[in-house]
């Protein structure tokens, strides 16, 4: 009788046989082959996107390059699930991976984003809510207006609507040249730079609230803008009741067209979201919403910068200027927010509707 073969466990595997290599290494160049031209042209795109020649590309190499990508990077899965060769795999994952950050990655550094930004990006954003400028407007100057009719009645309502934290002095009953006082110009800047923190502190809670409010239909935006404006009757009231209506308007001037006109823009932003909420059109509610909110988010973000320059104001030259120099910055303030949200990046704008209009 035979004795039983007993294998050994440890025992070398048999190489496989050479026509399994030259099968296999066959379907590895085929695969190349009938991808490749793809390939190379995904690789073309990609690096001269990187260098900055986006103008050297075609409409249809843009309008190809996700579809490339995608076939990319499923011939990358497929070359990791089939072991193809190491240079092909090697070529694909770093091919793969630059095209990825050219689809989806970040397409602008900070400053190139600023650049665009202050070049047409805010001014056309505020330009796409004039409507709700408009409401939020009317809105302020209804609070004006009551402000003014209520301490006109009842003197009482001053100290209602005017916080005390604000008052320094400015109070009915006061002389002409108690009130003309408060609007003298300071003998230096000492501690002023504090001041300047604590308005920009302040006036940015009101601009972030009014915005953050619009998300309830805008309603509560529309009235906080209402009592905030009311106590700036009230002290318009005040100080025309001395006849110092024109001194305290120079005195406000100086940061109030910067200032006011960051609120009014975030009051506006915050209604663009609520209304966009309340009345999406042919939209989903979360579409409409979506798109509301990225456009008021760039105004917002211009109101910042607004913000930062009203406080510098508010605690320097206003504090150092007289009557006519506070009059001119703040008129050339005035014009210098106008010309930017009605002139800058209209141009390109008309541009690409026209382009749009001949396609």
């Amino acid at each position: 009788m035979k004795a039983p073969t007993i294998r050994n466990p440890f025992a070398a595997r048999p190489l496989p046989e050479q026509p399994d290599i030259e099968a296999a290494a066959l379907r590895s160049d085929r695969f190349r082959l009938e991808r490749e031209g793809d390939w190379r042209r995904l690789e073309r795109i990609v690096s001269r996107l990187e260098k900055g020649s986006v103008r050297r590309l075609s409409d249809e190499d843009i309008a190809d390059l996700p579809v490339l990508y995608r076939q990319a990077a499923s011939s990358l899965a497929v070359a990791r699930e089939t072991s193809l060769d190491a240079a092909t795999l090697s070529f694909l994952e770093d091919l793969v991976e630059r095209a990825w950050y050219q689809v989806y990655g970040p397409r602008n550094g900070l400053f190139r984003w600023l650049g665009r930004f202050f070049r047409g990006g805010w001014s056309n954003a505020v330009r796409r809510i004039w409507v709700d400028i408009i409401l939020a407007g009317a809105a302020m100057v209804a609070g004006i207006v009551a402000g003014w009719l209520l301490v006109a009645r009842n003197v009482e309502w001053y100290y209602t609507l005017v916080p005390g934290s604000l008052v320094g002095g400015r109070v009915p009953g006061a002389s002409r040249a108690e009130l003309a006082q408060t609007l003298a110009i300071e003998d230096g800047a000492g501690g002023l730079s504090a001041f300047a923190a604590y308005l920009f502190y302040n006036n940015a809670s009101v601009c972030i609230l009014a915005f953050a409010l619009g998300f309830a239909f805008g309603v509560p935006t529309l009235l906080l803008l209402i009592y905030n404006m009311a106590m700036l009757g009230a002290m318009l009231w005040l100080f025309d009741s001395v006849g110092l209506l024109p001194e305290f308007l120079a005195w406000l001037s100086v940061h109030g067209t910067t200032e006011f006109a960051a609120i009014l823009l975030a009051g506006a932003a915050g209604v663009h979201v609520g209304r966009q909420m309340a009345f999406p059109g042919a939209a989903s509610i979360l579409a409409a919403t979506a798109e509301a909110g990225r456009r008021a988010a760039l105004v917002m973000l211009g109101c910042i910068f607004m913000l930062i320059v009203a406080a510098i104001l508010e605690a320097f030259p206003r504090q150092l200027a007289g009557f006519e120099a506070r009059a001119l910055i703040g008129a050339f303030m005035l014009i210098v927010w106008v010309a930017l949200f009605t002139l800058v990046g209209r141009e390109k704008t008309g541009r690409k509707e026209k382009r749009k209009d001949a396609a």
